[in-house]
């Protein structure tokens, strides 16, 4: 019973994180500007690379699997939010981005 459980919400975790992907890499290609480009990337992409992660955690059910899956998303998530900040800021100091509000 729980081997199916897990297998079904494997399944739907693959598809939702493929999703989120997909739609990071469309808003890369679709948004105008620079900064929305960069909220595209960084806010789907995180979470569908958790979504896959533990997807593939929850089909191998291993402990080295869980162990590596846990370090990558500790990474991912201390290390994206301050490299989007780290090429926000490169982009305002070297006058890709206007600022001014609308």
């Amino acid at each position: 019973m729980w081997i199916t459980v897990a297998n079904v919400l494997s399944g739907v975790l693959l598809v939702l994180g493929a999703f989120l992907t997909l739609s990071a890499g469309v808003g890369v290609v679709r948004f105008p500007t620079l900064l929305s480009r960069m909220h595209a990337v960084t806010k789907p992409q995180v979470l569908g690379l958790i979504f896959l992660l533990v997807a593939l955690e929850l089909r191998l059910r291993t402990w080295t699997t869980f162990s590596l899956v846990v370090l990558v998303i500790a990474f991912q998530l201390l290390t994206q939010p301050v490299a989007a900040h780290m090429v926000a800021r490169a982009a305002l100091r070297s006058g890709k981005v206007e600022e001014t509000l609308e």
